[in-house]
This record gives C-alpha cells, structure tokens and sequence, in this order.
C-alpha cells in the first residue's frame, strides 16, 4: 500500500529516506491519475522494504505540489538521498515506473 504524504511527513519519509522514494502527485478529479493509482500500488507492494512508494494529493497537499512545480498530474517523481533522480509526467506502465525504482536501488 502506498503511503499518503503530506507537508507534514514529507521531509522524513522522502527526503531524509535511506532508500530510493518514488512518489505519485495525483487528485481524485484526474482521470488519467485514476489509472496510474493501481500501479502505483502494485509497486508499493512489489518493493516493500527496498524502496518507499508514496502519494500526494495535490488538491490537500497543494505547497508540496508549488514546492516540486507540479503543473500537470499525474507526476511521478523518484527521489534518492533528498533529491529529485527521475520524473514521469502523465501515464506510464508498471514496467517503466519500476525500471525508475531499479536504477535507484
């Protein structure tokens, strides 16, 4: 299950991770974003304890979306060590978005 991040846990559960994060920029109105929400699930579960997998809702969590220049969703993003390495912006399938995890591990 991927963790819900908001301005609150953001800075320890992505930033100051150990391991590689990928987080999705998503709102509930997206339709594309509703078809990237099981993926990104999929793979919270698939890298369970090597990689973090995350979401943030840029309707709720919309000065985290300002601070990452979130302008279209869905946006994934891959952090490591507190920064940005990898950026999707719209729909892309599972294999991709885990090939952006696997470079990072």
């Amino acid at each position: 299950m991927a963790l819900e991040l908001t301005t609150a846990n953001f800075q320890e559960l992505v930033l100051n991770s150990d391991k590689p994060v990928l987080v999705d920029f998503w709102a509930e109105w997206c339709g594309p974003c509703r078809v990237v929400g099981p993926i990104v699930s999929e793979l919270a579960d698939d890298f369970e304890g090597r990689a973090v997998v995350g979401k943030v809702n840029v309707d709720s969590e919309g000065d985290l979306a300002m601070q990452f220049g979130i302008r279209n969703i869905p946006t994934i993003m891959v952090f490591k060590g507190g920064q940005v390495v990898d950026k999707q912006v719209g729909v892309a399938p599972k294999n991709v978005l885990a090939s952006k995890i696997e470079a990072q591990l």
